[in-house]
């Protein structure tokens, strides 16, 4: 059997990277939505490759005829057992294979976005392009942020906004809506923040939404004014989004 071990190997992660990608949205917690065809052909890859393996591993064993009887092929090396197969042990490296099939990992949350220094260097100073009208406005964490902090023209002043994201807490107890920020995937992620001041906080890690009007702080692009602020007059709970990242 253990030389059925790298097909089971390959079928095994090719089956938890569909079960994310083809089967459910867990995908979005690790990747951009445009990734999603080349996990599935992945996916589909490996599962396949681990069967074309598993089939020239049977032919070739039925063609030599040495199917090991009572352990004659067998030696002892160091207190471990071994064969045609390498060792058993080996079998551990599906262990992780089999743990991302049942167990996907959650997508990263407020200790990813504590690890990030709160210090930003002026990324241009300067206009933004006109808000819509009406009231309150949809921001993405990484929009309200850009304005916030870099737009000279203060085009946020006076405006009702609504922001989405998960709680995270700082050290004197203040309190933020935090979202991710991605360019391709979690490895490359980066932290969209607001202060939130007006109201109590909620559990780490909860997801909320918040409105309220943005807090003027510091000058355009200077290091006073990050992380943004806002006055909020609302807070509700809500569930995680399918995607919880933000394209930067």
């Amino acid at each position: 059997m253990r030389r059925y071990g790298p097909a089971v190997l390959l079928a095994l992660v090719g089956a938890a990277i569909l079960r994310v990608s083809l089967f459910s949205e867990l995908y979005l917690r690790y990747v951009q939505a445009g990734l999603r065809p080349y996990l599935v052909v992945s996916g589909v890859g490996l599962v396949l490759l681990g069967v074309v393996v598993g089939v020239v591993v049977r032919t070739a064993g039925e063609h030599d005829g040495r199917e090991e009887r009572g352990g004659h092929e067998e030696e002892q090396h160091d207190g471990h057992t071994h064969g045609p197969a390498g060792p058993r042990v080996a079998w551990l490296l599906a262990l992780p294979a089999l743990a991302l099939l049942l167990f996907p990992p959650p997508a990263l949350g407020s200790y990813s976005a504590e690890r990030e220094a709160a210090q930003r260097a002026a990324q241009g100073v300067g206009g933004f392009p006109a808000l819509p009208s009406g009231n309150p406005l949809d921001l993405t964490l990484g929009e309200f942020g850009s304005r916030a902090v870099y737009d000279s023209s203060r085009s946020l002043k006076g405006r009702t906004v609504r922001l989405t994201g998960f709680v995270t807490r700082g050290d004197d107890g203040t309190w933020y809506v935090t979202r991710l920020l991605v360019s391709c995937c979690a490895a490359d992620a980066t932290t969209g923040k607001a202060e939130v001041r007006g109201a109590d906080a909620p559990p780490v890690d909860t997801w909320v939404t918040v409105t309220g009007t943005w807090h003027p702080k510091g000058e355009p692009g200077s290091a006073a004014a990050w992380p943004p602020v806002l006055d909020v007059t609302s807070v509700r709970r809500v569930p995680q989004p399918d995607n919880p990242y933000e394209k930067r």
